[in-house]
């Protein structure tokens, strides 16, 4: 029996809460105490196990009930018994056995490419058509509604070698947001600044907030008003020099037609698009369409983090780093058995077989609301 014909015989779930140091406010909601993810591992006939992680955010993408339950009764049933090498026609089966659930699937679809890649002893990057690059740059939210708070991350930042911010806007004013791009750029102006509202401005005073916010000249300035207004995000496009980026409007391949004309780039994201394969295809599309990427993320653990790693790190289309600082810089505790791989504001894309870090059983039975079976 070749490896790809192997049966896979365990379907196993955990429903994390994991603590967190610090207060996260985002122009559609704030995050504090804990993060709740979801975690998938499945097992093959012949010993090999493979994780994937499942991080929604209830304001953003879902709830993670309806992820776990997505998994636990809808999905489950179409894996068990399933060929490891039937990894296509699986993740065509879950998209159509439950709408939505974008996180569920990406769960699967990691888990599905970890357990390939270990039996096969390669990498995940290289099932997703190979390397592209070592190492990718990292950048950190600045998103404490005590701003005093984040300027002591900040020098924490500069001691590490991280390089890139996201400034979060739009949840407490544009005063303030005012106030600490002009903190950075006097006290931090190494930094590569970026800026992302998250949705947050109300539609009568976009244009002009981003306009006074564009003058400090971020490298991108991402999302400033609901996904649905299109027209007036293309109003904004038209009007400053600084790129625009979409997030909020966008998942998956299938949104992004019409982006070139209300944004210049796209946050490209494991957890909205549904999958590894089709967070690909958006990066792809967009530079197609002479748009940029970059690698955003959810509330993410270290898992969700190294299926984003591997993903870019097979993705040339993706120049702009990732936002995988979570597990560093936000977590009290990460669920993989060895720290991310963070060094010199760097991602370290890992070389070993499957997503390249082993995860801690004994932190999934520590944080865990519940576990299936």
């Amino acid at each position: 029996m070749s490896d790809h014909d192997q049966i896979i015989t365990g379907f196993a779930l955990w429903h994390l809460s994991l603590p967190v140091n610090a207060r996260r406010d985002h122009g559609i909601g704030s995050v504090e105490g804990a993060v709740e993810i979801v975690v998938l591992r499945l097992s093959a006939e012949g010993g090999a196990t493979g994780y994937g992680e499942a991080a929604p955010w209830v304001v953003f993408t879902g709830s993670v009930e309806a992820t776990y339950a997505a998994l636990d009764r809808y999905i489950r049933p179409l894996v068990l018994g399933r060929r490891v090498g039937d990894h296509a026609a699986i993740m065509e089966d879950a998209r159509a056995a439950v709408a939505h659930c974008t996180e569920a699937k990406a769960a699967l679809d990691t888990a599905l490419y970890d357990l390939r890649a270990r039996i096969a002893k390669v990498p995940v990057w290289a099932l997703l058509g190979g390397r592209c690059r070592d190492h990718i740059p990292l950048s950190c939210s600045i998103a404490d509604p005590d701003f005093d708070k984040d300027l002591v991350l900040m020098q924490r930042l500069r001691s590490d070698g991280v390089a890139i911010i996201k400034l979060k806007t739009g949840f407490k004013g544009h005063r303030f947001d005012m106030m600490r791009m002009e903190r950075l750029r006097a006290d931090f102006a190494e930094f590569d600044i970026r800026v992302d509202y998250n949705q947050g401005l109300h539609h009568d005073i976009a244009l002009a907030c981003v306009k006074d916010i564009a003058s400090f000249r971020p490298t991108f300035i991402e999302q400033p008003v609901k996904a649905h207004l299109r027209s007036l995000m293309a109003r904004i496009r038209d009007a400053i020099e600084v790129p625009l980026l979409a997030d909020e409007s966008l998942f998956g391949p299938e949104d992004m037609a019409g982006h070139p004309d209300i944004a210049d780039g796209v946050s490209v994201k494991i957890m909205k698009s549904g999958g590894l394969l089709r967070a690909q295809t958006v990066a792809r599309m967009a530079a197609a369409r002479g748009m940029s990427a970059y690698g955003g993320d959810m509330f993410e653990a270290g898992l969700g983090h190294l299926a984003g790693t591997h993903m870019i790190a097979a993705t040339p289309e993706i120049t702009l780093g990732c936002e995988f600082y979570q597990a560093s810089y936000f977590l009290t505790d990460d669920i993989l058995a060895s720290p991310f791989p963070v060094q010199d504001g760097q991602v370290v894309v890992p070389n070993t077989p499957g997503l390249g870090i082993e995860v801690n059983e004994d932190a999934l039975a520590r944080f865990a609301l519940r576990r299936s079976p």
